[in-house]
């Protein structure tokens, strides 16, 4: 990417403790993230995608220092370098509470249930004003209406209306409008249409591409969908077990998968028409195993077709590709994958 670098993921680990006994004690932990790195870069979206339990939720809510206000005695290893617009660099890992809040005006989230990340006792008005509030922005209410327009509410009727008066992709209109209120640099859209009817996600995809281009959002789309994914994103990290399978440009990860993981990922996404071949579809079997008993050398041996003996033996590190992606394969099988292009 020729553009800078806004956040830098740096060998980030996250650990949940365990605790056990009579006097809840720590008697173990279970690492939810397991030494991730990547970079993304200003204006760019990074699809990061994975099957649940894989860990990609919690790393979102790291970089934004929700779990430590939630999970008490959690982990963290590892930097995550956010490049103000100033020029300085923070670590988010190193804030402690009270210096983490005023980077919540250049980070947001959009979460994933619209049902109850809004307060019901708010109205809309009060929801989207709630972080000008804050700040002590002046003219606040002119901003609020002009937010709720550009995410295709009506701010004469709906202002004064509460969350339950709205459907669920009218709910997620207003999160994404709140998370805009600041105008923040990077957004991280934690599974945001995952609780939508499919004929609504299609509306809140689209939303967030327009929304993107006109206030030049850097986006971590945060996804199950690879077909969402791969229609918003520039580059994809793929994630298996807390770890980064693959990651590269968008079009490569989802047309010449490298990893068997992302093949089966691929395989699984549903084609709309009868006269395809779908004999060749790859299933993977069993389930993802626990991180409480994470299997030795590469984590997805015990569920890949091509698995050997020595897979056993060394966690492989993301490696360069023919194709240009990184993949963390031992021996990675390549091979185009037809498949349509994704629509939204």
């Amino acid at each position: 990417m020729s553009t800078p670098a806004l956040l830098e993921v740096r060998d980030v680990s996250v650990a949940y403790p365990i605790w056990g006994g009579i006097f809840r004690r720590r008697v173990g932990e279970g690492r939810a993230v397991d030494h991730v790195s990547f970079t993304l870069h200003k204006g760019e979206t990074l699809g990061l995608v994975g099957e649940s339990g894989c860990g990609k939720s919690t790393l979102a809510k790291t970089i934004i220092a929700l779990l430590r206000h939630t999970v008490p005695g959690v982990r963290y290893e590892g930097q995550i370098l956010f490049h103000r617009p100033d020029g300085s660099v923070v670590d988010l890992l190193a804030l402690t509470p009270r210096q983490m809040r005023p980077m919540r005006s250049e980070i947001q989230m959009i979460f994933q249930d619209p049902f109850s990340s809004l307060n019901p006792r708010m109205t809309v008005a009060e929801i989207v004003e709630a972080p000008l509030r804050v700040r002590r922005v002046k003219g606040r209410r002119a901003i609020v209406r002009d937010l709720l327009a550009r995410v295709g509410l009506d701010p004469d009727e709906q202002m004064g209306r509460y969350p339950h008066e709205f459907s669920g992709g009218q709910r997620q209109r207003i999160g994404i409008a709140r998370a805009l209120a600041l105008r923040p640099e990077l957004v991280i859209a934690d599974e945001p249409v995952s609780a939508l009817d499919v004929s609504v996600q299609s509306q809140v995809i689209n939303l967030l591409v327009e929304l993107q281009r006109e206030f030049d959002l850097t986006l971590l789309f945060v996804a199950h969908d690879l077909s969402v994914v791969e229609y918003m994103s520039d580059r994809i990290a793929v994630m298996y077990l807390g770890r980064i399978v693959e990651l590269g440009n968008a079009d490569a990860v989802y047309q010449t998968p490298g990893h068997p993981y992302t093949q089966a990922l691929v395989s699984s996404v549903p084609v709309p028409d009868p006269n395809v071949d779908r004999s060749n579809r790859i299933q993977i079997k069993g389930e993802i195993p626990t991180p409480l008993n994470r299997p030795t050398g590469c984590p997805f041996r015990t569920r890949c077709n091509i698995a050997r003996p020595s897979c056993a033996d060394t966690v492989p590190e993301l490696e360069p590709t023919p194709t240009g992606q990184l993949v963390a394969c031992l021996f990675p099988p390549g091979g185009q994958m037809e498949r349509p292009p994704a629509e939204a």
